[in-house]
């Protein structure tokens, strides 16, 4: 064990430390991570790593949000206890500011965080923390927050997501990195930190530089089996991001006035029917329709769609209200095959992907799909195996397979297919679908107070997110495309994409 005496940086990383200390142990200097840790501290001349770790936070510069994330958790860490009380509106506000509260009721909030209070009850580590801004980690919670640059210097954003601590899968622990395009530092920084904290095989972050040019930045294995490296030109399955494809399509039909969009649906469907005559293409893009979806959403091969709803498709749901769905969107398919007397999958390529630049995406009838990457999931052990690869069988909900590159082209510029007054009909909100400040659009998913719209999708061993900041009508826009072959929650990953916390 050295005895040799250290002086601490003037700005000491807690985190570069612990690194050092496990670089150390693993050159077998050490026999275990503690004697490692001691070591250390006793070479910067204090008695234990605990008082190592206080130092460098009495040393740090003062943190207004790492105050804010205190007061968090020692108010939240009781709640659900019967001595507890939630605070009032009044106290949430002076640590939160107004803008916060429009996106997060202070109800919403209280809720939220006392779901997590188990996890508040634990102590901070992995603290990164600047005067307005805070990443860290309580248990498996990862915490991002940022204050307002003056006083009283109140939250403006708060962002809690759990961590994957289950993975034991020794085959993914060193990931190996390809790229196109000029990668900004911050997606390639996004990209790696998200990889292992949601416990993934393989990932694609995807978005466009300010000239428009594409970048990507796969990271891991597109099969671990093969050992095969994702690339950036891996073929992924998109599932509901597919829903934008099918409601451009039928938006084009608007344009060309082969479709109205507050028409019953029934006055254009010929194969298929609604049972609810009055149902409208508007509800059918909105998911305000109430038509029913069927309980299973894969298979070998793509089945008839008569086959899955009948002849006549069942409207059990309440018309009117936003419930999110696959079956309004099955039926949209057929209504563009109707319509345009060709076979759904033709009619969206020829109307939607061709005319964006979409030459790597298609819609497969069958598995497994050339170029593609696998599918795994995770057992209860740790440890990752394959997911037999499976189709929609609603090709016009989830039935696109394609790339992160073809994503972001379409993100950039699908409203170009679109008069100005329907894009912007298609960004309108339709109906609220949330208590966060979430709408409907017509296709896309809306957050109007954080000017974002996009559409998740996730399935069988993959997910997928696409998320646009749109801009003004005719001014282009921002893009970002996250893709992993593993069923996980990926839109925090997009969401520091496009809405970074400090």
């Amino acid at each position: 064990m050295s005895d040799q005496s250290r002086a601490l940086p003037d700005r000491p990383s807690l985190r570069y430390l612990k690194l050092e200390a496990k670089r150390r142990l693993s050159a077998g200097e050490f026999a275990t991570l503690h004697q490692a840790q001691l070591a250390i501290a006793r070479e910067h001349g204090l008695p234990s790593w605990a008082a190592l770790k206080e130092h460098i936070e009495a040393a740090a510069p003062a943190s207004h949000a790492l105050t804010q994330v205190r007061w968090i958790m020692s108010r939240f860490a009781a709640a659900g206890t019967p001595e507890w009380a939630p605070p009032g509106e009044e106290e949430l506000r002076r640590h939160f500011d107004d803008h916060y509260l429009s996106l997060v009721p202070p109800d919403t909030l209280t809720g939220l965080l006392g779901a997590v209070a188990e996890r508040l009850r634990e102590d901070l580590a992995d603290v990164r923390a600047e005067p307005l801004s805070l990443r860290a980690r309580a248990a498996d919670l990862r915490i991002e927050a940022a204050t307002e640059a003056g006083p009283p210097h109140r939250l403006r954003s708060l962002r809690l997501y759990l961590l994957e601590t289950k993975v034991k899968d020794p085959r993914v622990a060193a990931p190996a990195t390809r790229t196109s395009g000029p990668v900004p530092e911050e997606a390639a920084a996004v990209a790696a930190d998200s990889f292992a904290e949601l416990g993934l095989v393989g990932l694609i972050v995807a978005g466009a530089a300010d000239d428009g040019s594409v970048w990507v930045t796969a990271r891991g294995w597109a099969s671990l089996d093969d050992d095969d490296v994702l690339l950036p030109d891996h073929r992924f399955p998109a599932y509901s991001v597919t829903k934008l494809v099918t409601s451009i399509a039928v938006l084009r039909l608007v344009a060309d006035g082969r479709v109205r969009l507050d028409e019953p649906a029934n006055a254009y469907l010929r194969t298929i029917r609604l049972a609810d005559d009055g149902v409208t293409v508007r509800e059918l893009l909105s998911h305000t329709g109430g038509v029913d979806s069927p309980a299973s959403m894969f298979a070998d091969r793509v089945p008839d769609l008569a086959s899955v709803t009948g002849p006549v498709a069942a409207c059990g749901g309440p018309r009117g209200a936003f419930a999110y769905g696959n079956g309004g969107y099955a039926l949209l398919g057929q209504l563009i095959a109707d319509v345009t007397e060709s076979r759904y999958e033709e009619a969206a390529t020829r109307m939607v992907l061709e005319p964006l630049g979409m030459s790597d995406s298609w819609f497969p009838r069958s598995g497994p799909v050339t170029g593609a990457a696998t599918g795994h999931r995770l057992t209860d052990e740790g440890m990752f195996e394959r997911v037999p690869t499976q189709v929609s069988i609603l090709p016009a909900a989830g039935g696109l397979w394609t790339t992160a590159a073809d994503l972001v082209r379409f993100g950039l510029a699908w409203s170009s297919l679109l008069p100005d007054a329907l894009v912007r009909e298609a960004l309108r909100p339709q109906a609220e679908r949330d208590r966060l400040g979430g709408q409907a659009g017509l296709g896309w998913m809306l957050m109007l107070p954080k000017d974002v719209a996009g559409q998740p999708g996730a399935g069988s061993g993959f997910s997928a997110s696409l998320i646009i900041r749109p801009g003004r009508v005719g001014q282009g826009g921002q893009t970002w495309v996250v893709l992993t072959n593993r069923t996980a929650l990926v839109e925090p990953v997009n969401e520091r994409l496009a809405l970074p916390i400090a």
